[in-house]
């Protein structure tokens, strides 16, 4: 219990004064590690753990996944999505946030990661509410909110570094991540249905022509094959989910370079150089992330939470119920990432246990985690939604807080009724 204790204050201590995520769980490993002497501390076994936390053929996916959205992001995708969002729900009463919730979706589906996401719709879709007499920071809320489906729809780089940490199939907890993403999408429609009733306004949309509804239909075809190809490629086993990465940034380029002819090669070399960075970052945070479950595995950690939690075994909802709370909790403080690396491992043993599958219990997992983005103070997704859309932090949290709530009640009614994710699941082959 000592050497528990002394592994989360070092972490602690870390995390408030400044240091990075993956630097803590690196300096709190080693202390930790010291303190128990003999094998724990010798630094070839050290070593050796910071290597299998990267050494994955699962995890190749990442990386590919990660280019794949930078290519189609600078390859002119995010304005024929908007376009072809327009189509359909742009001229109703409050119809630009409709737009913004759908077009979140479809770039979900390309890009993986909310910060990116929020990032490049949100330079586009919060000028554009506030122009037509939103308020900028509702718009910024909206869309910050709406793009928390981006970690949940495939390919999710969450769902990517749960499966390699818990050893589960990523072509499942794609396929198990479709229905959930939807669900979102569902209380994002309902949530500013209501909260827009009093000053939603009609889009200053003119009604484009048949001719230009087609050309718009077809020219937002090609960005949206991308995630059909993959999906339907995962179902038929024609590629894994890592050659799925490599299927994505080579129509990425091709569609980039030779269809919108928008992506040039100075924009290929800042995309593989961006796409690089995330990537390391990502791959460091995993190896470092191993070695903490190393320590926390040798010191006990594991076996003591099973211990904690082994009354609520014989319940699996209500056991789904708790961790579900807990992880929503923890998101208040840590990111997406370092939360599915530092919490898989101590949880799996808990669920094998209880007869809760793994998949099931990642993607709602995964949808726990991620309302961490848009939740104070940590909140990545809220810093570059305030950034995009030139708004106070005060401000934007305040007009969050109307989606967090329903968010937050799906996770725990995922929790209650395994059904509505392990039915679709069955239905879609995973």
């Amino acid at each position: 219990m000592l050497l528990l204790t002394l592994f989360l204050a070092y972490l602690i201590i870390a995390i408030a004064i400044g240091v990075p995520i993956s630097f803590a769980l690196l300096l709190c490993s080693v202390a930790t590690a010291l303190h128990m002497g003999g094998m724990a501390a010798d630094p070839q076994i050290m070593a050796a753990q910071l290597l299998r936390g990267t050494d994955s053929v699962s995890m190749m996916a990442l990386p590919f996944f990660i280019i794949a959205g930078e290519l189609m992001n600078r390859g002119g995708l995010t304005h024929r999505l908007i376009n072809f969002a327009n189509l359909f729900v742009g001229r109703v009463r409050g119809g630009l946030g409709y737009v913004a919730i759908l077009a979140c979706l479809m770039f979900a589906s390309l890009v993986g990661s909310a910060v990116a996401s929020t990032a490049a719709l949100g330079a586009i879709l919060i000028p554009m509410m506030a122009a037509n007499g939103y308020s900028r920071p509702k718009a910024a809320g909206l869309v910050a909110s709406a793009n928390l489906v981006a970690p949940i729809m495939p390919p999710s780089i969450p769902l990517i570094v749960y499966g390699v940490a818990a050893g589960v199939s990523i072509r499942s907890l794609f396929m198990g991540g479709i229905f959930p993403a939807l669900y979102l999408t569902i209380v994002m429609c309902v949530a500013w249905f209501i909260v827009s009733r009093k000053d939603a306004v009609k889009a200053d949309i003119p009604k484009p022509t048949f001719k230009e509804g087609f050309k718009i239909t077809l020219d937002g075809l090609w960005a949206l094959l991308l995630p059909v190809i993959i999906l339907v490629g995962l179902r038929g086993g024609v590629f894994t989910a890592t050659e799925a990465g490599v299927v994505a940034v080579v129509y990425a380029m091709i569609v980039g370079l030779f269809v919108y002819r928008e992506l040039r090669l100075s924009d290929l070399y800042t995309g593989l150089l961006e796409s690089a960075k995330m990537s390391a970052v990502v791959m460091f945070l995993a190896a470092t992330a191993q070695v903490a479950a190393y320590i926390m595995t040798i010191s006990g950690l594991p076996a003591l939470i099973t211990w904690l939690l082994s009354g609520l075994t014989a319940n699996p909802t209500l056991l789904m119920v708790v961790l579900m709370i807990v992880v929503v909790v923890i998101g208040l403080a840590l990111d997406v990432v370092p939360t599915i690396l530092i919490l898989t491992p101590i949880v799996v043993p808990l669920l094998n246990e209880a007869g809760i599958d793994l998949v099931y219990f990642g993607i709602v997992f995964t949808l726990a985690n991620v309302l961490g983005l848009t939740s104070p103070p940590v909140g990545p997704v809220l810093n570059v939604a305030c950034a995009a859309g030139k708004v106070k932090m005060g401000d934007l949290i305040i007009t969050v807080l109307p989606y967090y709530i329903p968010q937050v009640l799906l996770v725990l009614l995922l929790a209650i009724f395994p059904a509505l994710v392990m039915g679709p699941l069955a239905w879609l082959g995973g």
